[in-house]
């Protein structure tokens, strides 16, 4: 049970989504207690998804955003004009089961330095199995990749209740991310200029460096289905993947260890484009050029951006350290390809 009574909004950002509310909007009230509020955070949704609600729903508060600003730039607009101690953002395509938020926020309320939390994310279709967007928590490796206990890559674990505890992470998912309100405006917010994907990561990672700490809850557990806006080989989602993968690293490491990571990274990228090229794949190989052009000339912003953090007081630690919990002191690709560790218990540490 929590234990005082805090203020908590659930709130999904819907575009064109109203397959999505139809099949799971009413497990989220059936599991949901009433004295919570479900807010729909429409990004100028082109389907029918506002008359649905409408028609179906009319006690639910719907939030009109008069374009697509993303994930990131739809939240932001969305959630100024929420009033909440607690913030639950959740895809429009996860199932939620029974006393799903309760652990969660009683974990949040015993860490005081804790700023966000996710669930145990599991696959909506395999529901043995972990989901690729955050599964048991998200980690981070020294070169800035990216992975999740319970997924490494293409690696998926089936769930043998190997997570079911609770620990700090590097970074939680977006697709059903707990987040105390102050933190979230404090930091800033979603960076809009991430558009969608990542910018969770981003988020978590400037939590961090302003001092707080976020995790992971296995008591809590949701049913995600997965690219249902952007499927995997869709190559506007490889663009924003790789170029939103330099945005982090420009905005969140120090200069003094960026000038080594990056050039690494690009060298990387530019390995990853001549693969797809190679198989063939024209359209990801330009979505990576493409990538990297819109990073380059996103530079000075993203300086500017991280400068603005500094002097605001809001970049008081490093946490691309091994000291930082989450943080993985050796390179992921070699541990997955060379080594051929493909769960995560089996990393070198």
């Amino acid at each position: 049970m929590i234990s005082s009574n805090p203020s908590i909004a659930i709130v999904i950002l819907n575009w064109n989504g109203k397959h999505w509310l139809e099949i799971f909007l009413p497990i989220l009230i059936k599991n949901t207690s009433n004295n919570y509020q479900i807010i729909i955070g429409d990004n100028a949704s082109t389907d029918d998804s506002i008359l649905f609600l409408q028609q179906n729903y009319p006690t639910i508060k719907i939030i009109k955003n008069e374009i697509n600003c993303g994930f990131a730039g739809g939240y932001q607009q969305v959630l100024k004009q929420v009033d909440a101690d607690y913030y639950i953002l959740l895809n429009s395509d996860v199932e939620v089961t029974e006393h799903w938020i309760e652990p969660i926020i009683s974990y949040l309320q015993n860490n005081p330095t804790m700023a966000a939390a996710q669930p145990k994310i599991k696959a909506f279709h395999h529901k043995d199995y972990f989901e690729y967007a955050g599964a048991a928590g998200g980690f981070i490796d020294k070169n800035g990749y990216m992975f999740c206990r319970g997924r490494l890559f293409d690696t998926i674990e089936i769930d043998t209740k190997q997570y079911d505890d609770n620990m700090e992470i590097f970074w939680a998912t977006g697709a059903c991310l707990f987040i105390k309100s102050k933190a979230f405006h404090k930091v800033g917010g979603f960076d809009k200029l991430f558009f969608a994907h990542q910018e969770e990561v981003d988020l978590c990672w400037r939590l961090k460096n302003a001092g707080y700490t976020i995790g992971y809850c296995g008591g809590s557990t949701v049913y995600h289905v997965g690219g249902g806006m952007l499927p995997k080989s869709n190559p506007f989602k490889t663009y924003l993947n790789f170029r939103n993968s330099l945005f982090l690293l420009v905005k969140n490491i120090p200069n003094n260890r960026l000038i080594t990571i990056l050039p690494y990274r690009i060298l990387l990228d530019g390995v990853a484009s001549f693969k797809f090229l190679s198989d063939g794949n024209l359209k990801d190989c330009m979505a990576v050029i493409k990538a990297h052009i819109s990073f380059y000339a996103s530079l000075s912003v993203l300086i500017k951006t991280k400068k603005q953090m500094k002097q605001s007081g809001l970049f008081v630690k490093d946490s691309f350290t091994k000291q930082s919990t989450g943080f993985y002191n050796k390179g992921i690709l070699g541990q997955y390809f060379f080594k051929k560790h493909k769960l995560f218990q089996h990393l070198d540490r």
